[in-house]
């Protein structure tokens, strides 16, 4: 069966290749409307420690090829920010000159996006028509469907994160052991200057009952794994940092410090968060808070839906939520890397699928080349996207 699917899919790419040779839109990739492919900006090392990392989620790239130049770019980046930050007198120095040292860093950038539009060197039908078996697997039927578009997103997405993982760990394993301790790891800085009052992660996160619920096998050290989960405790399935995760989610909504959260402190916060990754899922063209203002519904029918759910996760009626209460919710409240996988292959789906059967062929895939070279998702409250995507912006 096997060897069968080789030669179905050798037949079928040779025959597509030959189709769009001829096809309109391959030839316009040479003329004016050729659209050139740059590297996306996904560094995230702050220099200023008065600075927090942007939330904004970025979807990983469809092609393990662009990702692997991506993550060198980033590397070399990150190598050059470290070293500044930990040998400052450099900077001033009389013989270094941090103009002449970027330069060859950005030759080495744009030597990459001339690889990138070369056609001979890096063809995007020819690397689409060498993915598509590695997508279609469960079936191997000639259909690339949600769910195995969605898997193959997420697996780059998981090795994106555990090669920032590594990175991360090489920089605070001090003794080189493989392993973290929590007298090693040194929080960010924006972390260790804060005051604790604000909301979100200055409260618990990066600190030691983050790190000891962590802490998998209780052996007082993080292995490569489990700092994994330390740094994204959403995708992990460690119940102790799972539930970690639900008591800090209580600290950070419990505005009159009880210990638990009232239907007020759930509606106006943890509520408005459940909603719009619903409407996401759905597709909603209209946000929550929209609605309420462009229709007639009153407070309490914009209510109503807020209240069902409380008392869903109220298991003993009480009227306030715990940290275990929250639990069937966490997904919704900090989305892992399974929702964002999925958020992708949706809109590639919706933009690729020529005959809207809800999967692609090798050919739809190929007559829509820079969908899959282009996937970022505008943000709503992100207002300098475009309206178009283009993850190599």
């Amino acid at each position: 069966m096997g060897r069968f699917s080789i030669i179905i899919y050798i037949t079928v790419a040779v025959l597509l290749l030959l189709l769009v040779s001829r096809s309109p839109e391959t030839s316009s990739r040479h003329g004016r409307n050729h659209r050139r492919l740059n590297l996306r900006s996904n560094f995230t090392f702050k220099a200023d420690p008065s600075k927090k990392p942007m939330l904004h989620h970025e979807p990983v790239a469809f092609d393990p090829i662009v990702a692997e130049i991506e993550r060198h770019r980033e590397d070399k980046q990150w190598e050059k920010h470290y070293f500044e930050e930990s040998h400052p007198e450099f900077l001033h120095s009389a013989d270094s000159s941090p103009e002449e040292e970027s330069q060859p860093e950005w030759e080495d950038f744009m030597d990459a996006e001339d690889y990138l539009n070369d056609e001979e060197k890096f063809n995007i039908t020819n690397r689409l028509v060498l993915l598509f078996p590695k997508i279609d697997l469960d079936p191997a039927d000639g259909f690339v469907t949600e769910n195995e578009l969605t898997e193959w997103n997420l697996q780059q997405a998981e090795k994106e994160v555990m090669h920032r993982t590594q990175r991360e760990m090489e920089l605070h394993d001090k003794n080189k052991d493989g392993h973290v301790s929590f007298a090693e790891y040194e929080p960010p800085s924006w972390v260790q200057n804060s005051d604790n009052s604000t909301f979100g992660y200055e409260m618990g996160w990066w600190k030691e009952e983050h790190f000891n619920a962590s802490d998998a096998d209780g052996d007082g050290l993080l292995n490569i794994t489990e700092f994994n989960h330390f740094l994204h405790p959403i995708d992990s399935k460690n119940p102790n940092l799972v539930q970690w995760l639900c008591k800090e989610e209580v600290r950070e909504r419990d505005s009159d410090k009880d210990g638990k959260i009232n239907f007020e402190e759930f509606f106006h916060g943890l509520f408005d968060l459940v909603r719009n990754y619903e409407e996401e899922n759905q597709h909603s063209s209209h946000s929550y808070e929209e609605e309420s203002q462009h229709s007639s519904l009153s407070y309490d029918s914009v209510e109503a839906p807020a209240k069902i759910l409380f008392s869903q996760l109220d298991k003993d009626g009480d009227g306030y939520l715990t940290d275990v209460e929250l639990l069937p919710i966490m997904g919704k409240l900090h989305p892992s890397e399974g929702y964002y996988a999925k958020q992708q292959a949706d809109y590639v789906i919706s933009q690729a699928d020529g005959d809207k059967d809800g999967r692609l062929t090798l050919l739809e895939m190929i007559e829509k080349p820079y969908v899959f070279y282009s996937a970022v998702f505008k943000d709503a409250e992100d207002e300098e996207y475009d309206e178009y995507h283009d993850e190599f912006r």
